[in-house]
């Protein structure tokens, strides 16, 4: 066969992980030398750090004032956790999966927290659940963008104004490059090291009104443990929302997310975060729709993500294999790429379907990914051969 020759150009950074995402354009260590180091971060010094860092996050993110901003332990995944293990329990609650960590809170409601009012929608990796049988009246727990399978929900437009459940939602793969509805949303997680590229280990817990009233108005069966607990004394400990954290944050990782939402502003907020991300994505799909042997994992264009893309092959000679030949194929074209150093981690998710995921989030360029593709095309005739 034919081979396609070896791509001249390359990205300047290959760097695509889809978590801890690659750093913002122009970070270098530098931008760090004001961190609060050696102190205590409940200094005077630590602590006007951590509220700045809360403030920037209101203000580049579109919170509205009303709603609670919270730094917390463990990533997102402590963020989720904190409302799941604090705000469940009260009422029924539907649990929304199409993907890996969708299912894994899921596996928290059902085997740790034990709840017996549950209704799970589920649906295979590329789909969505059908949104119209969400059950307002009980609390909703989902992802707005599913990190390993590339699916997200296109818009708020399902969850009603006025309902008598929480909305619990997993943003961690959407905030800062995607519109989050926040009318809509009474819970929102993320962590640091997603679309701004910052550092891992810290999560950011939202609350809007309804949520902190739960808190004041509900307490759970089961024991919470301290690093769990938002509220003292019955009311909310609103301390964790202006800069008290409930245990010792690194100053390091708050300076560096503190530089990130500055640099999210001179770039134009919120709005040109999306714009970045939205370009990146269209020159993946500008690649798809041109390359026959792969297609985009999430079958809707309406739930296309615009961060994590995770993308198929579909080559009939590739689809004749078994499952574990095309793991093998879509592995070997992962190596192939890094090992030319022009693309790291883009292999899909362990849980995933196999293929390739490519981060596209605002802190990539689209420049490296417009680089990229054609050698997406290279490695996958260099593999193709080794079938003959």
């Amino acid at each position: 066969m034919n081979m396609i020759p070896q791509p001249v150009a390359r990205p300047a950074n290959p760097r695509f992980s889809s978590g801890p995402c690659t750093k913002r354009p122009g970070w270098s260590l530098q931008y760090l030398e004001n961190a609060s180091l050696g102190r205590s971060h409940r200094a005077k010094e630590g602590k006007a750090k951590l509220k700045l860092a809360i403030d920037l996050t209101r203000e580049v993110l579109e919170v509205p004032d009303d709603y609670y901003i919270g730094i917390v332990p463990a990533s997102d995944t402590g963020a989720v956790e904190m409302a799941l293990w604090n705000l469940l329990g009260e009422r029924g609650v539907d649990m929304l999966a199409w993907e890996s960590f969708g299912e894994g809170w899921i596996t928290d409601v059902v085997k740790q927290l034990r709840l017996d009012d549950i209704r799970l929608l589920r649906a295979d990796y590329g789909h969505l659940p059908d949104l119209r049988e969400i059950n307002f009246d009980n609390d909703v727990v989902f992802t707005w963008n599913g990190t390993t399978s590339g699916v997200r929900v296109p818009n708020a437009d399902f969850i009603p104004e006025n309902r008598a459940g929480l909305t619990i939602c997993d943003a961690t793969s959407a905030a800062f490059a995607q519109d989050l509805e926040f009318s809509k949303l009474d819970v929102v997680t993320f962590s640091w090291q997603k679309v701004l590229g910052g550092e891992g280990a810290h999560g950011m817990l939202i609350l809007s009104p309804r949520a902190v009233e739960r808190l004041e108005t509900y307490t759970p069966v089961w024991p919470l443990p301290k690093i769990f607990r938002l509220t003292k004394g019955g009311k909310l400990n609103a301390s964790i929302f202006e800069g008290a954290t409930i245990n010792t944050p690194s100053m390091l990782c708050v300076e560096d997310y503190i530089d990130t939402l500055n640099w999210s502003k001179d770039i134009g907020g919120l709005q040109g975060l999306i714009k970045r991300a939205n370009d990146n994505f269209a020159a993946i799909e500008t690649f798809v729709a041109e390359t026959p042997w792969i297609e985009n994992l999430a079958i809707d264009p309406s739930t296309r993500s615009n961060t994590s893309i995770c993308l198929s092959i579909v080559d009939d000679r590739i689809s004749a294999l078994d499952a574990d030949e095309q793991t093998a194929f879509a592995k070997g074209m992962v190596q192939l790429l890094e090992a030319e150093n022009v693309a790291l981690d883009i292999g899909s998710y362990r849980d995933a379907p196999s293929g390739l995921r490519i981060w596209s989030g605002a802190t990539v360029e689209t420049s490296d990914l417009e680089a990229l593709m054609p050698w997406l095309s290279w490695a996958f005739e260099q593999q193709l051969a080794k079938l003959v």
